[in-house]
């Protein structure tokens, strides 16, 4: 079957809050160092996620289109002999004249993807729209983002408006180009739970595939999670076109982080503020899974597995990155190296492995809700003049090249497999 690809990807989330936007792109400095390209192709990537975002395009209007950034990046990285996948939106809500619960949105990207597709028809890969159920949760259900909504009624519409968007962006880009694929991303973890919130976690576990089984045609009458958008505003025929006429993706991309995997406990007043949550039956703290005792986290390679085994589609890590000191880093990657190498010698169609914020990321701490500047390293670290390569670099690099990286911090185990990472402990109730 071959070796697992190493790919890369530029954090270039476009968020918006309340009225003001930020762009990681802009505050990496990426935006105004064109030589990053360069930097990226020396380490032997060869497919690389890369923004060419509505918002940036035609914020205003498709009257006024920009495309001095695309216009720059696109053909040196066709020059460098990288294939880009094309995002069109990444955990935003479109520019000030859409949204994502608005009626505009799925056509508007439609429009949107056809123009990027005529102006570079020969880009092949694209993820109009990243982790779609991500952005309703945190958009729609949490009040995160804009426009700030906490009920299922406007988060379900907000992701069958990405689900939609998506399917009808690249129905656009494959009259331009028939052999366009369909990366499409989401964030994939698991719900761990006392016996009492149960419910809840099994509800949560079901909805976490609503981006995938939407696309591919799966949520119908028997689907378990059918009556509850029905209840929630969306109507049968919305969902029979999609089983009808389905988008299956090329590649199912999962995003995977140390806080994918939560843990769910109704009795919240042994854990943090923050965490609490509630839904119409119970309060319960929502924290994540690797910091309780004796919850063991599944782990990327069986999250993998089971998304091959329910779609039997292509799957790709599309995300690693963590956020902490170089050495775990470099573990943190490394084992999500060796989980997609490993299913795919068993058989499994794991296609690659990407290195996600080659650049770094900002505010993440925080989920994006401030600007306060907190920055975690990637492959590079901007904080200097000129980006300056991390301990990564070699190992992406090696890996890139070699499918292979040798390195004595490599021989323990991360912080999320060690005694230390517990700050919390499940008592069963009494």
């Amino acid at each position: 079957m071959g070796n697992v690809e190493l790919w890369g990807g530029v954090e270039c989330s476009c968020r918006r809050v309340g009225d003001e936007y930020s762009d990681q792109i802009s505050r990496s400095g990426h935006r105004r160092r064109p030589t990053d390209l360069d930097l990226f192709a020396e380490l032997g990537l060869r497919k690389l996620r890369y923004p060419v975002l509505w918002e940036h395009v035609a914020p205003e209007s498709f009257d006024q289109l920009d495309w001095s950034f695309a216009d720059e990046r696109l053909p040196r990285l066709r020059e460098l002999g990288i294939d880009p996948i094309v995002g069109l939106v990444h955990h935003g809500s479109g520019p000030r004249y859409t949204a994502l619960h608005q009626e505009n949105f799925a056509d508007g990207l439609a429009h949107f993807a056809r123009l990027v597709a005529e102006r570079f028809p020969w880009v092949t890969h694209y993820t109009p729209v990243n982790e779609p159920l991500t952005t309703a949760r945190f958009s729609g259900l949490y009040g995160l983002w804009y426009p700030h909504h906490r009920d299922d009624r406007t988060f379900v519409r907000m992701l069958l408006n990405q689900v939609q968007g998506t399917k009808r962006a690249m129905q656009a880009i494959r009259e331009i180009n028939p052999a366009a694929q369909l990366v499409q991303t989401e964030d994939l973890g698991h719900v761990h739970s006392t016996e009492r919130m149960r419910y809840q976690a099994d509800f949560e576990n079901q909805r976490r595939w609503l981006t995938f089984d939407l696309l591919c045609g799966r949520v119908t009458e028997q689907h378990p999670l059918w009556r509850f958008l029905l209840d929630n505003g969306i109507a049968e025929h919305e969902l029979h076109e999609l089983v009808n006429e389905p988008c299956p993706p090329d590649v199912l991309g999962i995003n995977y982080y140390v806080t994918s995997e939560r843990f769910l406990d109704e009795q919240f007043d042994r854990y943090p503020a923050h965490s609490f949550s509630h839904n119409h039956h119970d309060a319960y703290a929502d924290v994540e899974a690797v910091r309780v005792q004796p919850i063991e986290p599944m782990g990327v390679q069986q999250l993998m597995a089971e998304t091959w085994e329910r779609y039997q589609l292509p799957v790709a890590i599309t995300e690693v990155q963590l956020a902490c000191t170089r050495e775990e880093q470099m573990r943190w990657l490394q084992q999500a190296w060796q989980a997609a190498s490993t299913l795919r010698a068993e058989g499994a169609d794991i296609r690659a492995v990407t290195v996600w914020a080659l650049l770094g990321a900002y505010d993440w701490n925080c989920l994006l809700t401030r600007d306060d500047g907190r920055y975690e390293s990637g492959v590079f670290d901007v904080r200097s003049p000129a980006p300056r390569p991390t301990a990564l670099h070699q190992m992406v690099q090696a890996l890139a090249r070699h499918g292979h990286y040798t390195h004595p911090a490599l021989a323990h185990p991360g912080w999320w497999q060690r005694p230390e990472r517990y700050h919390f402990r499940h008592l069963a109730p009494a």
